[in-house]
């Protein structure tokens, strides 16, 4: 499965001058935070692939103007084809303001999903916009990263984190991949970033060893032929 992951800024080989070279052989498209709905708009459109997002701490533009044709998966699980993506948008609060959260706000949201956790027997990506304390974020606290998802990865061990929010520009010294303790591979999608998941990253779909979900899953795909 190849996956086409954004986040920060608009990439004008996917828009002002698109090519769909950039995206042959892409099944699945997803948004880490603070792009355009537009932009978002526009990709699903000439690609017809499946677009998921979370909201950065700058996309407050979604709540009049969301990107159509795009599925929000903030504080959701997400199963395609079997692989499950788990999604928590935002960033650190350093003001007053939407889709910002303190680390107790954050907390409380994970623990808000156990149970969706436990009914899906985990989850193989974590779709975030900020990054995890540690990997990849900064000093300031607009930029600091989530000592909770660092508890999500030790806890779950997903294949991937996928984040933005922390821009190459910044000055820093930019790692695209690093590699969590738990094993997680961490991924800064600034602009963009294309990776293969391979079929035994993640169980197939309708095998994820959750009796209730696997019953549901296959009992609705069941339906689909008819």
């Amino acid at each position: 499965m190849k996956i086409l992951a954004l986040a920060d800024v608009e990439d004008k080989a996917l828009w002002d001058f698109y090519d769909k070279k950039m995206t042959e052989g892409v099944d699945l498209i997803i948004s880490c935070g603070d792009l355009h709905p537009d932009y978002l708009q526009y990709i699903v459109t000439m690609t017809n692939v499946p677009l998921l997002y979370v909201r950065g701490n700058h996309d407050r533009k979604y709540d009049s103007k969301p990107p159509l044709g795009c599925i929000d998966i903030d504080d959701k699980i997400y199963d395609f084809k079997g692989l499950r993506i788990m999604g928590l948008g935002g960033s650190m609060r350093y003001h007053d303001g939407k889709d910002m959260y303190t680390e107790a706000e954050m907390l409380s949201r994970i623990r808000k999903m156990k149970r969706n956790i436990a009914l899906h027997n985990g989850f193989d990506i974590l779709v975030t916009h900020a990054p995890a304390e540690g990997y990849g974020d900064l000093d300031d606290l607009p930029h600091h990263g989530f000592g909770c998802f660092n508890y999500l990865m030790n806890r779950y061990k997903p294949k991937y984190m996928l984040h933005g929010h922390v821009h190459k520009e910044y000055g820093h010294e930019f790692i695209r991949e690093r590699t969590h303790e738990s094993g997680t591979k961490i991924i800064n999608c600034y602009d963009k970033y294309y990776f293969e998941v391979s079929d035994d990253e993640h169980p197939a779909r309708g095998k994820t060893g959750s009796f209730l979900y696997d019953l549901y899953t296959n009992i609705s795909d069941g339906r689909k032929k008819y």
